[in-house]
């Protein structure tokens, strides 16, 4: 007796050549009886499963509902950042101080004093 009358060479199995399906019945449809079985319960278990009759309607329902409310939060959320930027913005302004002439207050030299460029007349 020789090895290679005990033990099928490595990577020979009747699974993976394609030559039968494992389980020893050789009907060379490449499943074995187990993925057969379960193949069957669950053509049985998708059999048995009937749609709702108005599930199109219900799941679009859902959907606009979501898409209402995904615009209007949108837009309140803009609405809330652009008050936000205007609040913001007048309260910047009112901080300023109200006396003339803090900005320009006179001291220093001007540009318009020092030599200047020459115009380019129209």
């Amino acid at each position: 007796m020789t090895n290679r009358d005990a033990t099928p060479p490595r990577g020979t199995s009747p699974d993976r050549t394609g030559h039968g399906d494992g389980d020893g019945h050789g009907d060379g449809h490449g499943e074995g009886r187990t993925e057969r079985e379960l193949r069957a319960a669950l053509e049985a278990l998708a059999g048995g499963v009937l749609p709702d009759p108005d599930a199109y309607r219900t799941a679009r329902g859902e959907w606009l509902r979501r898409e209402r409310r995904r615009r209007l939060v949108l837009t309140v959320l803009i609405a809330v950042v652009f008050a936000l930027a205007v609040l913001i913005g007048l309260w910047v302004l009112n901080q300023a101080p109200s006396d003339p002439g803090v900005i320009f207050s006179g001291t220093g030299t001007s540009a318009a004093e020092g030599p200047s460029l020459p115009r380019l007349d129209p």
